[in-house]
């Protein structure tokens, strides 16, 4: 099969080459469940899921102890929330958080107002942005927490975190933060973060592993388990571990570490050269910031085109997406572009692109040439 220019790497990334090495013998010659105390097979496991912590806490400035693995993000978000709502069983609970976060953030709330919580979602602006001012007037007396992704997984902005994280400790409120899209790719640090979700799979490790940080040391409440049945991950999550999968998380996460900066240029310097060439094509326009986002995505709106025609014509040559793979199978437009106040034929006509480590130059100029020939094609040119 001939598979099309890989520009979707926001919904997932291929494993690293050194990731999958790094997996292998964990399927066979090294077998054994890391809680198995008594003999070699479970110490060398255990082994393994401990060095794979270190370098998975190292990556965003967490002690080993904060961090407990997951089946991934969607389980993180749903320990994280669910957690905290079951701590405060029984008392009066408000959330913050807004209207373009990712679909398991948002789902979760749903459930917990069906349950009783009360929950804000903020509005944003035009750029995908919240307004700090009304976040403050939003605080109650029983707010417990403030949810805010670090960085949007379809326009690539960044919330402002440091803002988030003095408001937090003003308020003595949690932070809870998404921050699957940015670890990896920029900078990160847990000071002043309360919980955090991260995945494998957006960061070139293996899809069904993730991690939830868990701040120790603090006054502030860490969440309940959800799941019950032996204790493993310090009570947070039971399960027989990963170990595979979380040996290739350890192993993608010491590689991004030392990737971090070079990489973010490199894409930076792609993503221009795209939007460059794209913007100048009649009726574009760049949905969400043009500075304060991660630099490999562009999220671009095509008007005067039909938007499932334009996405499927050009996912012939080029892989790419309409908004969150979590969400595609859905053939409503995004809500993330819907609560920027784009309409729902230009939000279907809008085209995420996300670059990554693979890409190359030529793939920009074939995609640039080859979008511009799908545009005119479709306008009738």
């Amino acid at each position: 099969m001939k598979y099309p220019i890989y520009l979707d790497y926001n919904a997932t990334t291929p494993c690293a080459k050194e990731v999958i090495e790094a997996m292998i013998p964990w399927f066979g010659d090294h077998f054994g469940n890391a809680a198995s105390k008594s003999h070699p097979y479970g110490w060398v496991a255990e082994d393994a899921v401990e060095t794979a912590r270190e370098h998975v806490a190292n990556l965003i400035g967490a002690k080993t102890k904060e961090i407990v693995f997951t089946s991934g993000a969607t389980e993180s978000i749903n320990l994280a929330l669910k957690g905290i709502f079951e701590f405060y069983q029984g008392q009066k609970q408000h959330y913050i958080t807004c209207q373009t976060e990712h679909k398991a953030v948002l789902d979760t709330f749903k459930y917990l107002e069906s349950i009783g919580a009360e929950v804000t979602y903020l509005p944003v602006n035009q750029f995908g942005e919240v307004d700090l001012d009304e976040l403050k007037s939003e605080i109650r007396p029983h707010t417990k927490m403030l949810a805010f992704m670090w960085a949007n997984n379809e326009t690539g902005l960044i919330h402002p975190i440091a803002e988030l994280i003095q408001i937090t400790e003003v308020q003595d409120l949690i932070l809870f933060t998404d921050a699957v899209q940015a670890v990896g790719k920029i900078p990160i640090s847990t000071k002043g973060i309360h919980l955090m979700a991260i995945s494998a799979h957006k960061m070139y490790g293996p899809k069904g592993v993730g991690a939830l940080y868990i701040r120790h040391n603090h006054h502030l409440p860490k969440p309940l388990a959800l799941i019950e049945g032996g204790g493993h991950e310090k009570g947070f999550r039971s399960g027989t571990l990963n170990v595979p999968g979380i040996v290739g998380f350890g192993k993608a996460a010491q590689l991004r570490s030392k990737e971090l900066i070079e990489n973010a240029e490199r894409l930076g310097y792609l993503r221009d050269a795209l939007e460059k060439r794209l913007l100048k094509i009649e009726g574009t326009a760049l949905n969400g910031s043009q500075t304060n986002r991660l630099s490999h995505v562009s999220n671009i709106a095509f008007s005067g085109v039909e938007g499932e025609e334009l996405l499927r014509r050009v996912n012939k040559e080029i892989a790419v997406s309409s908004g969150s793979a979590c969400t595609s199978i859905l053939p409503k437009p995004s809500h993330v572009l819907a609560a920027m106040g784009l309409d729902s034929d230009l939000g279907r006509a809008s085209i995420r692109f996300s670059l990554g480590k693979d890409t190359t130059e030529t793939d920009i100029a074939f995609t640039t040439d080859y979008v511009e020939k799908v545009v005119k094609e479709l306008k009738g040119h």
